[in-house]
C-alpha cells in the first residue's frame, strides 16, 4: 500500500467514525479525580514440563474539569524450561542425571504518559511520550514523544470513543543495527479508542494505532488490541485481550550461514541479517482491579 492509498483510509476510516459516532445529547456529568486499573495474569506449569508466562498492565487516569492526564506502564514474561536426562552410570546400574535449560521465550515492556487540554467542545490538544521494549521483535529501545489534537465524540459510561492524529519524533534502538533504516526520524501517528458497555456487565474494547515514518513511508507499523472484560464485582473483572502488532518493514536477526548444507548445527560461516516476522498476536486472559 503506497503512501497516498494510507492517507485516503486514514481519512475514510476518520469520516466514518465521526459519523458512526455523532455525539449524544444525554452527556454524561464528568467526574474529576484519580481512576486506577490494573491488570494480572499469571500461568505456570511444572512437572515433567515447566514454563512460566506473567503479565501486568497498570493505567493512571487524573481527570480535571478541561484537562486529563495518562499515566500506563506494563510488560510481559515468558520462560520454558527443558530437560536433559542421561545415564551417567552403567546400563547394569544406571544413574539418571538430569540438566535443566532455562529459556526466556517471549518478553516486552512499555511506559508511556499523555497530557490532554480541552480546546472547544470536544476538541483537546495532546501531548505524550512513551519507551517501549520488545527484543524478540528485534526492538532494544524505542523512545518516542509527539503532540496533536483528540476528538472526543462519545464520552458516557456506555460508549466511549475518541480519536487522536498526531506528529511525533522517534529514537529506536535495534537489537541488531540495520544500515539501511533511520534510527530518528519524525513521522505521524494516528490512532483511537473505543469502548461499548453490552449489558450491565460485558465490556467490549478496541484500539488501534498507526504510526509512519514520513522520511520512509515504507517504515510503517499497526497495533491493533481487542478485549471483552467480564465484570465479577464493582472492583474485579475478567478480561481477555487479543494484540496484533504489524510491522511493514521489521528489524532484521543475523543468522548464521550453513556452509555443509545439512541443516545441523552448529553452523559455521559469516551471519548474515534477515528480516523477522512481520505480524505478532499476543492472546491474554487477566484479572482486573479498578479502584
Amino acid at each position: 500500500m503506497d503512501r497516498r492509498s494510507r492517507v485516503r483510509m486514514v481519512a475514510v476510516l476518520a469520516l466514518a467514525a465521526a459519523f458512526l459516532a455523532l455525539p449524544s445529547a444525554a452527556e454524561e456529568e464528568k467526574k474529576v479525580g484519580w481512576t486506577s486499573t490494573a491488570e494480572l495474569s499469571y500461568v505456570q506449569v511444572s512437572g515433567n514440563a515447566e514454563a512460566s508466562t506473567w503479565g501486568l498492565a497498570d493505567k493512571n487516569v487524573r481527570t480535571w474539569e478541561n484537562a486529563s492526564l495518562t499515566l500506563k506502564a506494563g510488560g510481559l514474561r515468558a520462560e520454558s524450561t527443558t530437560f536433559v536426562r542421561c545415564n551417567v552410570g552403567t546400563v547394569e546400574d544406571p544413574i539418571v542425571r538430569e540438566d535443566k535449560n532455562t529459556d526466556l521465550t517471549g518478553e516486552s515492556y512499555y511506559a508511556g504518559a499523555q497530557y490532554d487540554r480541552k480546546i472547544t467542545g470536544r476538541l483537546f490538544w495532546n501531548a505524550f511520550a512513551g519507551w517501549d521494549r520488545n527484543r524478540f521483535a528485534g526492538i532494544d529501545n524505542r523512545y518516542q514523544a509527539g503532540g496533536g489534537l483528540t476528538n472526543v465524540w462519545r464520552d458516557e459510561e456506555k460508549v466511549k470513543f475518541r480519536t487522536d492524529y498526531a506528529v511525533t519524533y522517534t529514537k529506536r534502538e535495534d537489537v541488531v543495527d540495520d544500515p539501511t533504516r533511520d534510527d530518528r526520524y519524525a513521522g505521524v501517528r494516528f490512532s483511537w479508542d473505543f469502548q461499548r458497555k453490552l449489558g450491565e456487565a460485558t465490556t467490549l474494547g478496541n484500539a488501534l494505532v498507526l504510526d509512519d515514518n514520513v522520511s520512509d513511508t515504507s517504515d510503517w507499523r499497526g497495533d491493533m488490541l481487542n478485549s471483552i472484560s467480564v465484570a465479577m464485582t464493582k472492583r474485579l473483572a475478567l478480561k481477555v485481550s487479543l494484540r496484533s502488532v504489524y510491522y511493514n518493514r521489521p528489524a532484521v536477526e543475523l543468522v548464521p550461514t550453513d556452509l555443509d548444507g545439512d541443516g545441523v548445527p552448529p553452523f559455521e560461516g559469516d551471519a548474515v541479517p534477515a528480516e523477522l516476522e512481520k505480524l505478532d498476536t499476543t492472546f491474554t486472559t487477566s484479572l482486573v482491579i479498578n479502584w
